[in-house]
């Protein structure tokens, strides 16, 4: 499914909201979806880190990083572990490194920019929390879909059998 929210669009307009076109992508998988959990971080990954080495369950995690871009908040280990601990994507109001290395993992990823710079390790950030950023609102909880044309959010867990 490549165009998924396009269809999303059609068929659940009412019940849905849309986050403003800001976002780039950088995985090797550009369709991704599943139940948020949330991180709310500034230039320090460690929460982002601690979720990338826990069991995933198909989820996507969600940071905001308050849209620094001078800090990436992942790069290609971490990337790798969250994919492999069965994570389906991660969406960041922030940076990311190692695009090109992420560009091969069959793992959802997008985020505001590039920067090479890592965070620095202080243990900073929650897991958790609600999340408001790019003109939508998140809980841990909520539904993401992410595709090329954009990125949707719902309440509920939507039927894809359209």
């Amino acid at each position: 499914m490549t165009d998924l929210t396009p269809d999303l669009c059609d068929h659940y307009a009412d019940s849905i909201t849309i986050a403003d076109s800001i976002f780039q992508d950088f995985g090797g998988n550009d369709c991704f979806y599943g139940e948020v959990v949330t991180v709310s971080c500034y230039e320090d990954n460690s929460k982002v880190r601690e979720l990338a080495f826990s069991q995933g369950d198909g989820k996507v995690i969600v940071v905001d990083g308050k849209a620094s871009c001078r800090r990436a908040l992942l790069g290609d280990m971490l990337a790798e572990n969250a994919m492999k601990n069965g994570w389906k994507g991660i969406v960041i109001n922030g940076a990311v490194r190692d695009v090109y290395t992420i560009s091969t993992l069959n793992f959802g990823v997008k985020a505001l920019c590039a920067f090479p710079l890592p965070t620095e390790k202080k243990g900073l950030g929650e897991i958790g929390v609600p999340l408001e950023f790019a003109g939508v609102k998140l809980e841990s909880g909520d539904y993401i879909y992410c595709d090329r044309n954009g990125i949707v959010v719902s309440k509920t867990e939507l039927k894809l059998d359209f």
